[in-house]
């Protein structure tokens, strides 16, 4: 079982907020780095842009083998709990898919993409 990483792109704003300074998501970021326990298993990790600047919140969680699931439009007050209760999940179902029922609320708010794992080289399927 690998370990998490969520990313959390640190620079996007809703189209409503464009010019907040410090933006959502880093404000999310802040949150998340709040609630984090020091012995959790999950790298939360800083990303500069995710390419999704008007859909503030973004959020991608991966792992090796595992698949990665993409987060946009959530809700910046809201999400930082749900986002490390999703990330325990995550560990704990190791590359298996969650259930969307199994998903936090705060995230069913927004949208959600599942992007399969890279398939290491030779692996036959």
């Amino acid at each position: 079982m690998s370990n998490p990483i969520l990313f959390v792109c640190q620079s996007c704003n809703d189209s409503a907020h464009k010019r907040m300074k410090p933006s959502q998501g880093a404000q999310l970021l802040e949150q998340l780095n709040t609630l984090q326990s020091q012995d959790s298993p999950i790298t939360i990790q800083p990303v500069g842009c995710l390419w999704m600047c008007s859909k503030a919140c973004v959020v991608a969680i991966s792992a090796a083998n595992q698949p990665t699931y993409l987060f946009t439009d959530l809700p910046p007050t809201e999400s930082a709990e749900a986002l490390l209760q999703f990330a325990e999940l995550y560990r704990q179902h190791d590359g298996e898919s969650i259930p969307y029922r199994q998903f936090p609320e705060a995230l069913k708010s927004g949208s959600v993409a599942k992007i399969p794992p890279v398939a290491p080289s030779g692996d036959e399927r």
